[in-house]
């Protein structure tokens, strides 16, 4: 076996005890909590998806796992892939919209990327922890990446800004939560593993189909779906904004908490298939007339951002989530 391939199979095998030990003492932590022990059907997974590169397209699986860094299945692993700028910020389609447009698929190890004007580009990720550590920053907060190489950086940069080499792709190099960044008030109870890998805020975020459906009615424009608001679950049969008092999801064996909801951006408001921005700013403009978050205690957090969705810390074991699970909540 050459050195390259003991290398790969001591990162995998490192990999594989951590996740394992995060998983045990996850659980463990859950045990000493009271989690809800009776609990109220309200609807069925309708979707799942997986976003392997920060900002960029969806795949839509069947099944996944949920683990303490998100949905996986495989190499397949939610927000642990990101593109940098050249002082190793990271970028989103809120600056770049043409990230949205690049549709990744991965098969064994391969991430294969695809967009409409660019040639197909495959990077193999069992290669890429071969490169040594480097931090790049989300959000303030300094985080682990590998770069996964001159390709991917050469195919992103040529896309973003037709150069060959200011953005780079990097892969998250860390089987632990990133580091937590305080909070500006206590209203949110973030725990230390609740961050995730790369995500905005955490791990999981569940949209519900009837609150959407009900949003359309309001809109007078161009209607919206789970694409302009980038669920890992869409959830159907519940009633429109009932998830707003959720304070416990289960799905399947999996028993998560809601931590806070999802506050909208300027995201929303570029069409997720062809990177234009509404000229109105919808759907934001609509959500901000009658879905502002009016908690005093909560607002110095929010700001005038309205709320649209739930985000989810998993507060059990890994297990398996798949279409048409029943939904449960507390």
């Amino acid at each position: 076996m050459s050195q390259g391939s003991y290398l790969s199979a001591a990162v995998a095998t490192t990999g594989v005890l951590a996740g394992a030990y995060c998983a045990y003492h996850l659980y463990n932590e859950a045990q000493k909590r009271k989690l809800p022990t009776t609990w109220k059907e309200v609807g069925t997974l309708k979707d799942i998806y997986i976003y392997p590169i920060k900002s960029c397209g969806p795949v839509q699986k069947d099944r996944a796992e949920c683990t303490l860094l998100g949905l996986k299945d495989g190499w397949l692993r939610d927000r642990v892939l990101m593109v940098i700028d050249g002082k190793n910020n990271f970028i989103t389609a809120r600056g770049y919209p043409q990230l949205l447009s690049i549709r990744p698929t991965v098969r064994n190890s391969v991430l294969t990327l695809q967009h409409n004007d660019m040639e197909i580009l495959n990077v193999d990720l069992s290669e890429v922890p071969l490169q040594s550590v480097e931090t790049a920053t989300v959000w303030g907060v300094e985080v682990p990446v590998y770069d996964c190489g001159f390709d991917a950086s050469e195919w992103v940069s040529r896309l973003l800004d037709k150069s060959a080499n200011n953005f780079r792709l990097v892969l998250y190099a860390s089987n632990n939560s990133r580091k937590l960044k305080r909070p500006a008030n206590n209203v949110y109870k973030f725990r230390k593993t609740d961050t995730g890998a790369l995500p905005d805020e955490l791990p999981f975020h569940l949209m519900n189909e009837t609150s959407i459906d009900d949003l359309n009615t309001k809109l007078q424009g161009n209607k919206v779906c789970y694409k302009n608001f980038r669920p890992n679950f869409l959830i159907t049969g519940a009633r429109p904004y009932e998830e707003d008092d959720w304070k416990y999801v289960k799905i399947g064996e999996n028993i998560f908490e809601v931590i806070k909801p999802c506050t909208r951006c300027m995201l929303t408001t570029i069409d997720p298939e062809t990177g234009t921005r509404d000229s109105k700013s919808e759907p934001i403009q609509t959500l901000k007339s009658y879905r502002q978050i009016t908690d005093s205690s909560a607002r110095p957090w929010s700001g005038s951002a309205p709320r649209m969705g739930i985000h989810l810390a998993l507060r059990s074991k890994n297990g398996l989530v798949s279409i048409n699970d029943r939904i449960y909540v507390d």
